[in-house]
């Protein structure tokens, strides 16, 4: 218990010292809020992903190391995006409407794929590791056409803004701090789920990969309180395709042998986690803001979604209940309500381009 509230209160703290840091940098070097989000707030939050995997991987666990991305991938959206809009809707910028979506189920679908011969080679690790380079040179790109020109009647003295250095001390400072404390809440988290004889996969898909995930939940959260809402977004989106990506890559890359991806993975968890990508892009669409109301269906369809998972592993008759209930009636109802969203919110935008 000791170790559990300590992680919680260093988890805060790392939270406030990020968010705090990643808004002094950004000022500094003039560029907006979403691109320190989808980079160093979201690539610095996962770091106890990295870890965690690397540590599976070298330890044969290999369901645990891909099912915590999964996981993890699917509880940034649903849950940490979802808390965060309940707190206050979230503005989404049109870059992540038109690029980061996109390329968040494009990195989706590609692990779809690696994935479907129930393993993930050196080879696909490599090829993941070439996609998250290629994001990042566009987000490089997309920082140096963002930078805002200092106004020319500006003359505020440089000391009035807090030194590049110094944020970024910050900001590291706030990263130790989340990734210490994310290493505390997993150890308690894996300890007691050993102790109720979960499987691996299990342990990967819910307790490692909610553990792994609080860093982000944090700093989504701690930036919704503070109002930084490009960077309460950004930094899911961009964590996502850190994990997908990165993680996974370079796991795939340095492990003994190929990670082994379980059958179940590939035929719940992974169209999941896919399914969940897409679904972004039409609430994402939709005004470009993201509602309590959405914020709420996010969290309804994540404990659907974790309420399937316990009851599959232990065997009770709900999960064939929820899987029938969710393909039959939530799903199609979700489809025909986001295209409706959607295609009501196409002909507002085209008729004020035809005024």
């Amino acid at each position: 218990m000791i170790q559990l509230l300590s992680g919680l209160v260093l988890l805060i703290a790392g939270a406030e010292l990020l968010v705090r840091g990643a808004m002094r940098l950004a000022a500094r070097l003039k560029v907006r809020p979403l691109i320190i989000g989808l980079s160093i707030v979201a690539f610095g939050s996962s770091a106890p992903q990295m870890a965690v995997s690397l540590q599976a991987t070298l330890s044969e666990n290999a369901d645990i190391a891909v099912g915590s991305v999964i996981g993890s991938s699917i509880f940034n959206v649903l849950v940490t995006l979802g808390l965060s809009a309940l707190i206050i809707p979230l503005r989404v910028s049109r870059q992540l409407v038109w690029l980061d979506i996109p390329l968040m189920i494009g990195a989706s679908l590609l692990v779809f794929v690696l994935a479907y011969n129930e393993e993930l080679t050196p080879l696909d690790g490599l090829l993941l590791l070439t996609g998250l380079v290629l994001y990042l040179g566009l987000l490089l790109r997309q920082s140096r056409r963002s930078a805002r020109p200092r106004p020319a009647h500006d003359d505020a003295p440089a000391r009035s803004r807090a030194p590049w250095l110094s944020s970024l001390l910050l900001m590291m400072c706030g990263l130790a701090l989340l990734v210490f404390a994310g290493h505390l809440l997993l150890d308690a988290a894996v300890e007691v789920a050993t102790d109720l004889g979960l499987s691996e996969r299990i342990i990967g898909l819910t307790i490692v990969a909610v553990s792994t995930s609080l860093p982000q939940f944090a700093t989504s959260l701690m930036a919704a309180f503070r109002g930084q809402r490009d960077i309460a977004v950004g930094n899911v989106i961009g964590s996502n395709l850190f994990n997908l990506l990165g993680v996974l890559g370079f796991t795939a890359l340095v492990a003994p042998m190929p990670l082994s991806v379980s059958p179940n993975a590939l035929d719940f968890d992974l169209p999941v986690m896919l399914g969940v990508a897409v679904l972004c892009l039409p609430v994402f669409y939709s005004g470009y803001r993201i509602t309590r109301a959405e914020g709420l269906l996010f969290l309804s369809l994540y404990l659907a979604y974790g309420l399937h998972v316990v009851a599959f592993t232990t065997g009770m008759p709900l999960a064939g209940k929820l899987e029938h209930l969710m393909l039959f009636f939530v799903l199609p109802a979700l489809v025909v309500f986001l295209l409706f969203t959607s295609l009501f919110t196409w002909r507002r935008q085209h008729k004020r381009e035809s005024l």
